[in-house]
């Protein structure tokens, strides 16, 4: 099979002459296929130096003509322009264009008229479907860097749905949101209409449908007092909440990450911007549950993948309790067998209790210095995830922690933002308030309450 790629100007004769005579050949022999590539006048010379460069060729005019090489995965051999066509086809089959010059100039014409309407239609279809509009705070931090990939490859929205996104920080930082944008931009996602940086205050959260708060302040107690850091995190949501309030969407949603303070970013967020719906506004402690997960699987030689059901209580970037009273293994290799879903409770595998709580659940565990150190990959997915499941449920039965708006749950006081147990279904969330805790877990909430109000 002979598989032939034609672009020009649309409204280039030359390239209709072209045109013709290779639909004359493609319907009269079996083994000949034209592929075609209409480009607007005032594109053509910077899409003509692109795929020369690209492919080393040398060719200056309108048409371009190449072989596509099936067998050897669509690779090019430049065959020429117009005339080099001419001229292959009177070689190969006998068969020149007769074609008047005015015949030409009129289908040129015809062509351009076509290109342009196609080019509307394409547009007006374009401007109906609305993409989601995302802004991401702290835009110049890693967890952004890495969070983009993941909310552009289609997993996390779907497959159908286009997304816009904004990066936000302060003046200082516009030369890295820049770089951001343009290796965004050069990695042609397909579901990524728009991406852009702003470092204007004015302009943030315009028709936001998501808000990602990344704001971190980096705390170094030697330097200033926590008071002070609390200080500095409670001036950058007072001017956000009512930012959002005012621009955003009504229903937008709001998610809270990063290395400190997500809980206390979460609440202030709702306590500056009443109209926001606190059942919108969520802090992400999946980063926890994964690291948490994975030295289990890592002490029981198992995948982390089959660890299920691990929970994250209280302030999660700062006093938060591991819970591996519900936690089950999936995949478990051990003396009980049964069929591939059939869980073990996890506290009947590990016997080693000072383990847990050395390496899971005291304030200096390896666990809070594996979370803390992390550089940015782990907190993106953690966001990921949680926006995956917000949008598309989580799976059922899954376990996931999230920092919510208390209501009482749990025995834990009304109106602070806590991580406690979720599930999301039909593009909401509700506490799974079914699970059973003991008596020691109670005491262990209260004074994460206790030291979270404080």
């Amino acid at each position: 099979v002979l598989s032939l790629a034609f672009t020009g100007k649309a409204n280039c004769p030359y390239y209709a002459k072209a045109e013709l005579l290779a639909d004359y050949l493609q319907a009269n022999l079996p083994d000949f296929r034209v592929h075609k590539i209409l480009q607007h006048p005032d594109k053509w010379e910077q899409w003509l130096h692109d795929i020369c460069e690209m492919n080393g060729w040398v060719h200056r005019q309108s048409p371009i003509i190449w072989r596509e090489l099936l067998d050897r995965g669509g690779k090019g051999r430049l065959l020429g322009g117009v005339n080099d066509f001419l001229e292959h086809a009177q070689r190969y089959y006998g068969i020149t264009s007769m074609m008047l010059g005015e015949e030409t100039l009129d289908i040129a014409e015809e062509n351009l008229k076509a290109y342009i309407e196609t080019e509307k239609e394409e547009e007006e279809i374009k401007s109906l479907v609305k993409p989601l509009q995302i802004w991401i705070t702290g835009a110049s931090s890693p967890i952004c860097y890495q969070l983009i990939p993941l909310l552009a490859n289609g997993e996390v929205f779907g497959m159908t749905t286009e997304i816009s996104i904004h990066l936000f920080d302060t003046d200082k930082f516009k030369e890295v949101l820049c770089g951001i944008v343009m290796e965004a931009e050069d990695m042609a996602f397909p579901l990524l209409r728009s991406i852009s940086e702003h470092t204007e205050i004015c302009e943030a959260f315009v028709q936001a449908d998501i808000v990602i708060v990344l704001d971190d302040v980096l705390l170094n107690p030697e330097v200033q007092s926590l008071k002070n850091y609390i200080r500095e995190v409670n001036e950058i949501c007072q001017v956000y909440a009512p930012l959002i309030e005012r621009n955003a969407k009504s229903e937008v949603r709001v998610i809270s990450s990063g290395k400190n303070f997500v809980n206390l970013k979460a609440m202030l967020i709702m306590t500056y911007g009443p109209s926001i719906k606190p059942e919108n506004v969520i802090a992400v402690a999946t980063s926890w549950e994964s690291v948490a997960k994975a030295m289990i699987a890592r002490k029981l030689n198992m995948n982390a993948a089959g660890v299920k059901g691990v929970i994250v209580w209280g302030n999660i970037t700062s006093h938060n309790y591991i819970d591996l009273s519900h936690a089950k293994l999936y995949g478990y290799d051990c003396a009980i067998w049964g069929p591939d879903d059939f869980p073990h409770p996890l506290l009947n595998m590990i016997y080693d209790r000072e383990w847990v709580r050395s390496e899971l659940q005291s304030e200096q565990s390896s666990l809070s210095s594996r979370v803390r150190h992390c550089v940015g990959m782990l907190p993106a997915h953690a966001v990921a995830t949680a926006l995956r499941y917000w949008y598309h449920s989580s799976p059922p039965g899954e376990i996931v922690s999230v920092g919510v708006l208390t209501t009482g749950q749990f025995c834990v006081p009304e109106g602070i933002v806590f991580s406690m147990p979720v599930r999301f279904q039909n593009g909401n969330w509700e506490v799974m308030t079914e699970l059973e805790i003991n008596e020691t877990t109670k005491e262990i909430l209260g004074r994460l309450a206790h030291e979270l109000i404080q």
